[in-house]
Order: structure tokens, then sequence, then C-alpha cells
């Protein structure tokens, strides 16, 4: 690997940024993602709901939320939209009837079965420069590390996380003054 410059002794540091790589592979997989399931109410979003909700025993909205990282409220709304095209339902749960579980009509079930496919397809397409084993493997790899984020991630809280961050700037920077926050 050569760097900006030309020299071949200093390797381009974004080569090596964990960061770069993700955000890239991320890209065009949204990308393709959305042309796979952008028809779905929510698109990308609303097939995780629909891949969330097809699971037993069925969980309701605030399990849903945590498990994928999605704000509560907007998961009300995005559940209303795909309750309104057919394709989830609501009903109590019999252990606390405060609480409604979110599960998959048969169109649900049809559409989350369809786009499955569709994204494995463009999983394929992003990971065919790996031959079947390497794909296999990293594919491995990520479930390793996901889960163990997910398991770490300490959000629980956006409005404190954030108010931290504020609190304390990164390095070398100042805080903001009190009147502007």
């Amino acid at each position: 690997m050569t760097g900006a410059d030309g020299n071949d002794s200093r390797p381009d540091p974004l080569n090596d940024d964990l960061g770069w790589m993700l955000g890239v592979v991320f890209r065009a997989y949204i990308r393709a993602a959305e042309h796979a399931v952008g028809d779905l109410p929510g698109g990308p979003r609303g097939y995780h709901v629909l891949t969330a909700a097809d699971r037993e025993p069925a969980r309701n909205q605030g399990a849903i939320a945590e498990e994928l990282g999605i704000d509560r409220t907007v998961l009300t709304y995005l559940i209303d939209d795909l309750e309104r095209a057919g394709l989830v339902v609501r009903r109590p749960d019999p252990a606390d009837r405060r609480s409604r579980l979110v599960t998959l009509t048969d169109d649900g079930r049809d559409a989350a079965r369809l786009r499955r496919g569709e994204l494995r397809r463009v999983e394929s397409r992003l990971l065919r420069s790996l031959p079947p084993e390497e794909s296999a493997t990293l594919r491995a790899l990520l479930l390793r590390v996901a889960c163990a984020a997910q398991a770490l991630d300490p959000l629980t809280d956006l409005c404190e996380v954030v108010e931290e961050a504020v609190d304390r700037p990164p390095a070398g920077r100042r805080p903001r003054p009190a009147s502007r926050r």
C-alpha cells in the first residue's frame, strides 16, 4: 500500500481504520438494501421490525426497541405503519395487560421471507470478492462482535449520553460555555 505521497514505506492510514472500512461496507449495504426492502413501511428499519416480530415467544414493543436500538417513540410510529399495511398486529400480553405483543400476520411473514431472500442476494453480491469459506468466517466474526457490542451497549437514555458528551469534550477542546447549552 502506498501513502498519499506515493511512498511505499508509509501505509495509507485509511486502509487500517476500522471505522472507515465499516463505513464503506455499511454505505454499500444500505444503498443496495434500500432497493430490496424500500417498499416496506420504514424500509430497512421496517424489515428489521418484521424479523424481530417473527420470533417465538412474541415480544413487546419495548423488547423490540431495545434489541434493534430504535427509540420507543419512533418504533411506535413504525409499528403503526406496519400495522396499517397489514404486516403486523398488536395483541395484549397475557402476562401484562398494559403491554402489547407484536406479531406478524400471514402477509407480514410472506413479506419478511421475500425480503430476506432479496437481502441474501444483496449480501452475496457485496461479499462476492470473498470465497465462500471466508464469507462464512466474516459473518461469524461480525456476529460475535455485534453480539458483544450490543451486550455492552450502555445506551439507556440518549439525552444523558448527549449531556455527558457536552460536559466532557474530546481531548484538546474546551467545554462549551454554560449559556450555550
